[in-house]
């Protein structure tokens, strides 16, 4: 009864997001404001439908209600009761209705809090938002039915996949939508002002909150999608340019540039092509990635590899509203007016060739995704494209970015004095490159293979040595700058007795991250230690000064799975660090084996084991991973303070004000000198 229930909902859902989607456009055309207010009330009601579906999957989860095919596909009587809740978005059925929920989310979030705007331009956008809605709810009921039966009910169902019983998963895949979907409001907002065809300054300020929030969220999302990787799959990395980790990397690089966009349009009146072009391509790649996921063209950890057949509808869709709003763009085109001028010395033009350099790197991020699919179309044969081509290239792209990311704060709007910059930075500068060298100084200490040379590969030596140091350099440049932008605004703002921008905290939160982010990823490139080796029971082995102990194995067993459990104990200089315990593990129900690293995680480095296979039938050998990696875990801490610095911004008091704004106002605003 519950599984019935539960469709019906979603049957009732879809019906309501056509009534929110056609009604306040027929309302827009003909004067019926009443018609234009349906927007909000269906875009209630249909998110409450969609949240009762959503609770009717989870019942049948819990309730281990075998006779629903997707309860059965992926569940068993052995699961344990917390990842019964992680199973219900654990296969393409189920996070198909999860996405749904984040949208009717969003959808319901903006209905709620939007009601400032003018009705007729909040009717459009609701009435987009439902457009989306029926697309994902059409695919989900007539191609992905997550409450099919299956009649007589099945004894005993599969399994979730081992890769997804893991506490990461309860939280990354609710995070990594909330940010997919939440750039839906962004594209909403520019399809409505196109449709309106006043493409101001006005739509844009309203939209910012909604598009910093998404990014955050896409932020966060992608972090923790890092960090479940590195410590679940068993390989100790943290990024491997994945197919579908791309297509969720795709929407931020040019949700990035979309939110540094935007600042310029509400604040000067340019750049409004940019603006609407990367609110529009943001969500489109969002849908890409969906298309990665579900389509089974790649293979992946990460994928579902469901039926193509389905890919071909995500396809089409996708065709629908990345067609349809770049069509309508070209249509209202003629109406966008470049907006105020600049010199080739201010903050427009830094924040323009942050965009081109976001563009042009999401751009070939998209190339190097797509180009095996092509080949194979094309029969070029099989091509791979992996971290060789996306890390050199993306290290490139980034060197420019870096570079002038801290100067963007320190500069004016419209006019500036390359000197200025000059001054505001030189001794920053200087302190950047002698502090780097220092600290590259005490990693070469700590990792003599850093200056290894070999005469037959200068270049690649040479290209080894310069690449940390880079690094370091660009963590320290933007990282003392930001600080130096931010007492001395906060100096100015208290001497002025006005008020701290949350805005423009928050700018310099995130722009902290990506410097405590590129500290990690720079000592853990540059001077990682990886050992596969084989040990036996007593033996000892050093890296880096640690000395791992493997003290043997045990077997036990879990709630639904065999386990050898390795024993490792760790002494630095004779005292006691650490006793790891990785578990290489057998499930009971399709027999998956799987490794359970063990981390000894800190704040500067972290030791990592796992088990590979047994070398002897006494199981008394294993093949054994030992890492050491430095700075680790400031990758993903940088991810954090990004993400804050986003929600930061998103909650500026500009953004909170509940009246109505009919015009547009730019307020001027000078740099912090």
């Amino acid at each position: 009864m519950i599984p019935e229930l539960g469709q019906l909902a979603l049957i009732l859902a879809l019906l309501l997001a056509g009534m929110q989607c056609v009604l306040p456009l027929i309302g827009a055309v003909t004067g019926n404001m009443t018609w234009v207010r349906v927007g909000r009330p269906t875009a209630y009601a249909s998110g409450l439908f969609v949240l009762l579906g959503f609770i009717a999957l989870t019942i049948s989860f819990v309730q281990q209600d075998f006779s629903v095919v997707y309860v059965a596909t992926n569940s068993n009587s052995l699961l344990p009761l917390h990842y019964r809740f992680t199973a219900v978005w654990g296969g393409h059925e189920g996070s198909l209705l999860l996405w749904t929920l984040v949208l009717s989310m969003w959808t319901v979030a903006v209905a709620l809090f939007s009601r400032n705007l003018p009705e007729i331009f909040l009717g459009r956008v609701m009435a987009v938002m439902g457009l989306i809605s029926i697309g994902f709810l059409s695919f989900m009921l007539f191609t992905s039915n997550p409450f099919q039966r299956h009649l007589p009910g099945l004894p005993e169902g599969n399994d979730l996949n081992p890769l997804l019983q893991d506490i990461g998963m309860i939280v990354h895949p609710p995070l990594l939508y909330m940010g997919y979907v939440g750039l839906a409001v962004a594209f909403a907002f520019a399809v409505a002002a196109l449709m309106e065809g006043r493409m101001d300054s006005r739509w844009v300020k309203w939209s910012r909150p909604w598009t910093n929030l998404a990014w955050a969220f896409l932020t966060i999302g992608i972090t923790l999608g890092s960090w479940w990787a590195y410590y679940e799959l068993g390989w100790g990395g943290w990024w491997f340019w994945d197919p579908v980790e791309n297509g969720s990397f795709m929407p931020w690089l040019a949700a990035t540039a979309l939110i540094h966009s935007q600042a310029v349009t509400e604040k000067r009146g340019a750049f409004k092509n940019w603006t609407i072009l990367l609110s529009l391509s943001a969500f489109s790649l969002s849908l890409l990635g969906t298309f990665l996921v579900r389509s089974g063209v790649i293979t992946s950890v990460h994928a579902f590899a469901s039926d193509p057949e389905r890919g071909i509808f995500i396809l089409a869709f996708l065709g629908v509203i990345s067609g349809g709003s770049l069509a309508l763009f070209a249509i209202r085109s003629a109406k966008l007016n470049s907006g105020g001028t600049f010199t080739l010395a201010s903050r427009e033009t830094l924040l323009l060739s942050n965009n081109l350099i976001f563009s042009v790197t999401t751009v070939m991020v998209l190339l190097g995704t797509l180009f095996p699919l092509i080949a194979e179309a094309f029969n070029w044969g099989k091509v791979s494209l992996g971290p060789p081509y996306f890390g050199f290239m993306f290290f490139i792209m980034m060197i420019p970015a870096i570079a002038l990311m801290p100067l963007g704060p320190f500069s004016h709007w419209k006019q500036d004095n390359a000197r200025r910059w000059f001054d505001n930075s030189i001794w920053i500068m200087l302190l950047t490159l002698v502090g780097a060298a220092a600290i590259y100084a005490a990693m070469m200490s700590f990792s003599p293979e850093l200056i290894v040379w070999t005469s037959d590969d200068f270049l690649g030596k040479a290209w080894q040595f310069l690449k940390p140091w880079l690094g370091m350099v660009g963590a320290l440049w933007v990282m003392l700058m930001t600080l130096k932008w931010t007492i001395d605004y906060v100096r100015k703002a208290r001497a002025r007795n006005a008020p701290l921008s949350r805005g423009l905290l928050g700018m310099a939160t995130a722009h902290f991250g990506v410097g405590v982010f590129l500290i990690g990823v720079t000592m853990v490139i540059s001077s990682s230690t990886e050992k596969d080796i084989r040990m036996a029971d007593g033996e000892s082995f050093d890296v880096k000064g640690y000395l791992f102990t493997f003290v043997g194995t045990d077997r036990y067993q879990g709630p639904n799975y065999l386990a050898d459990r390795g024993h490792f104990e760790i002494t630095y200089d004779g005292d006691y660090v650490s006793s790891l315990y990785p578990e290489k593990r057998s499930y009971l129900s399709g027999g998956d084996i799987m490794t359970e690293a063990a981390v000894d995680a800190g704040a500067f480095r972290d030791l990592f084991v796992s088990l590979g296979e047994p070398l002897t039938d006494d199981r008394d050998v294993w093949s054994v991973r030992i890492y050491h990696k430095p700075f680790i875990r400031w990758i993903w801490l940088g991810g954090l303070i990004i993400m804050l610095g986003g929600i930061l911004a998103a909650t500026d008091r500009r953004y909170l004000s509940r009246r109505t704004e009919e015009t547009s106002k730019t307020v001027p605003e000078r740099a912090v000198t």
